[in-house]
């Protein structure tokens, strides 16, 4: 069994526990997830299957949607709602007052990561520095956020749902303290739900529950995705016998020999002569040839 299966993460779930849970459920040992979701987030998370895993890192759409619950006038030590809450404001908010501030957190921006982050500084992860009370200085990062969306707001309670597109490494929760900062009053994060990661969307997700019952009524197969689900956004070259073979065998393949390949496009899914995908590779111009990407198959 090979391919991608897409869990709903529930809350309290790392996603190793994901992944363990799911060893035992698949009675298998070689699987992976794409893409970490914190104990307190839910949605998708997906975990590859069998010759998949070599996948894991390797996937060309990192773009991440969510839904993120949040609440002004207050920080805390984690930056949501599950941490220490450290100050408290009554300044008033209304939804224009942060519609106004919000673009400022679009785009190509300098993110800091927060010390209960998974970032490691001299070897140590941040999680267990800040666990000991201990802070250090951290270096800020470049993130993009595609779009920030203000769904619902309640001036009176100052609570609300914002919906963020964004690429690799940003963390939702550190957007909503720096708003929190910005407009004065401070901001906590009170859920959060990944509605899209690398393609894969909450329609394509199952709970725990269902994956068992799919496993006891003997159709796990049925919520198996391909794994070139993940790589459908490159442009696809098909190999004859001899180019699938040599391919397989790590082989450069001559690039003037192949048909599919284009003048502006690099990185390319790759298909074997009878159709199957096999990987992804690299269109090496200055020398030409194809370079083996990810060998999948």
């Amino acid at each position: 069994m090979n391919g991608i299966i897409c869990v709903n993460k529930p809350q309290d779930f790392t996603s190793f526990d994901v992944v363990a849970k799911l060893r035992g459920i698949l009675k298998m040992k070689r699987l992976g997830h794409g893409g970490t979701l914190d104990p307190m987030a839910t949605g998708v998370l997906p975990v590859f299957v069998g010759n998949a895993t070599k996948a894991c890192d390797i996937m060309p759409d990192n773009t991440k949607s969510y839904r993120a619950g949040f609440r002004l006038g207050a920080v805390s030590d984690t930056q949501d709602v599950w941490g220490e809450v450290r100050e408290v404001s009554d300044i008033a908010v209304s939804r224009s007052d942060i519609e106004a501030v919000m673009p400022e957190f679009m785009g190509k921006i300098m993110q800091l990561p927060p010390m209960y982050s998974a970032v490691q500084v001299n070897g140590q992860r941040l999680y267990d520095l800040a666990r000991q009370g201990i802070e250090v200085e951290r270096q800020a990062r470049e993130i993009e956020v595609e779009s920030l969306v203000l769904e619902e707001y309640d001036s009176n309670t100052r609570e609300g749902v914002m919906s963020i597109s964004c690429g690799k490494g940003t963390y939702i929760r550190t957007i909503i303290s720096d708003i929190g900062e910005k407009l004065g009053c401070g901001g906590i994060m009170t859920s959060l739900v990944r509605t899209s990661s690398g393609g894969f969307t909450l329609a394509d997700c199952f709970t725990f529950e269902e994956i068992q019952q799919a496993r006891d009524e003997d159709r796990l197969e049925e919520l198996i995705l391909p794994i070139e689900r993940v790589f459908e956004k490159l442009p696809k070259l098909r190999l004859g016998e001899a180019q699938t073979r040599m391919y397989r065998n790590g082989v450069k393949l001559d690039l003037s020999k192949l048909r599919g390949v284009r003048d502006n496009e690099d990185c390319y899914g790759v298909f074997g002569f009878d159709g199957v995908f096999i990987g992804t590779a690299f269109a090496d111009r200055e020398n030409g040839i194809l370079r083996v990407g990810k060998n999948l198959g």
